[in-house]
């Protein structure tokens, strides 16, 4: 099974990038956009000067509790930026997403309770919720996550998208909002 394939079998349809969209994106922003492969995982990660963004993280069921997606985030995590990822909210009735959550928080990755997501899938026409974690070296605000968010927002995730799914995702500030904290609020 390629990496497409294994991505593909894993994630909701309405998360997932088409193949010609990732293709692109390698060959077109291989400065930023970057494929990390092996027998037992998939990684397709955005890293740009002052973050990390974890498109997607695969890591085969044969592998999990051997310490691989710990490896993973380990080498991203040295590089001494915030990493920026997207999970789907808990649903009890799927245990996997149970499982993710406590192995990112385990991980040290925070939930960023001020930015909220919420995309209509391309591929669905259903709104999506999904949350955002962070993991940071130094004491990142949530507002400057939600910036690198909206970066990626821009520049990944709708990259060509009218070309390649023959409609447009929703402009930036009706997918992401920040709901600013009042430690945020500027004083008088």
């Amino acid at each position: 099974m390629n990496w497409y394939e294994k991505l593909n079998k894993y994630f909701p349809v309405e998360e997932m990038k088409s193949r010609e969209h990732m293709e692109l994106l390698l060959k077109e922003k291989a400065d930023i956009y970057h494929k990390d492969e092996g027998p037992n995982h998939v990684m397709m990660y955005v890293e740009t000067d002052d973050f990390s963004f974890v498109d997607y993280l695969f890591v085969s069921k044969d592998a999990r509790g051997q310490g691989l997606g710990k490896k993973l985030l380990n080498q991203l995590k040295a590089k001494n930026k915030p990493i920026i990822l997207e999970v789907e909210p808990i649903d009890y009735e799927e245990t996997d997403t149970e499982k993710r959550q406590r192995f990112y928080n385990r991980e040290g990755f925070k939930h960023a309770e001020s930015i909220g997501y919420r995309r209509r899938s391309l591929a669905t026409n259903e709104v999506n919720e999904l949350e955002i974690l962070y993991w940071s070296p130094t004491d990142e605000s949530e507002h400057s996550i939600y910036e690198k968010m909206k970066h990626t927002y821009e520049n990944i995730h709708t990259y060509k998208d009218k070309e390649l799914y023959g409609s447009s995702y929703e402009d930036v500030d009706q997918v992401l909002t920040y709901k600013q904290e009042d430690d945020d609020q500027p004083t008088v």
